[in-house]
């Protein structure tokens, strides 16, 4: 695994952030050191996956990127039911292949390059997975694609939806990131690599609160919202479709 120094230069203007070749080399480490307790998100999904997942359907995970969230759920879904990653970038799509080749992944999958902008649809899923992903999805294009996740779930299907978010109450905004950077400074990013960062992502990473985006789950349908994972600026929730 490559260590994330993509900001660790001085740039004089920063670009937005794109999932590029160098940015998919160092991926990994990227978020791990970047996203509290991703680890145990992951656990957490996977177990969220193997109680819902179906046989005869298929498992989603829209943004895979290297393939993380895909390796960690093979570890609990039945062997028989085809996982499929999609992902708008053809370098974390390599790496992601790379990767489950490299372990040996056995189950039926298929990698899939498509922007989530573009109407993407799907179809006999049981679990969809969107895993820091629908922050990037832009806001006018946000409701087609939750609402084509809900067309493409069988009944009793679950959206799986962690994402970066905004307090409630403005006021904590900005004692909630403070406290996000702290945590970046403790897995030993330094200051400019954080401002570099935040700026690249400033037009690519638009967060909502909490409460808009279980408003935008149930607006399209999900009967049942449950938050099963919340630290700060993160949090995760379990849509049922009934």
């Amino acid at each position: 695994m490559g260590k994330d120094e993509v900001f660790k230069v001085e740039i004089e203007q920063a670009d937005d952030f794109k999932f590029s070749a160098n940015v998919a080399r160092v991926f990994d480490d990227m978020v791990s050191r970047s996203v509290p307790f991703y680890e145990e998100i992951q656990r957490m999904m996977a177990e969220l996956a193997a109680a819902h997942s179906v046989e005869g359907s298929f498992v989603y995970d829209l943004g895979c990127a290297t393939g993380s969230t895909l390796v960690c759920m093979d570890t609990t879904v039945a062997k028989d039911i085809k996982f499929i990653g999609v992902d708008d970038a053809q370098e974390m799509l390599d790496k992601c292949k790379s990767k489950l080749s490299e372990i040996g992944f056995a189950r039926p999958y298929e990698l899939i390059c498509a922007d989530l902008n573009n109407k993407f649809k799907l179809h006999n899923a049981s679990v969809v997975v969107l895993c820091l992903t629908l922050q990037f999805v832009r806001p006018v294009f946000r409701e087609q694609l939750i609402k084509n996740i809900y067309d493409g779930l069988n009944s009793g299907g679950v959206l799986i939806l962690v994402e970066k978010i905004l307090a409630e109450e403005s006021n904590f905004n900005r004692d909630f990131i403070d406290y996000y950077y702290d945590y970046k400074r403790r897995n030993h990013y330094s200051d400019m690599e954080i401002s570099q960062k935040r700026e690249a992502l400033e037009n690519v990473l638009v967060p909502y609160k909490l409460s808009e985006n279980i408003s935008l789950l149930r607006d399209k349908g999900f009967t049942h919202c449950e938050v099963f994972f919340k630290w700060y600026n993160f949090a995760g929730v379990i849509a049922v479709k009934k």
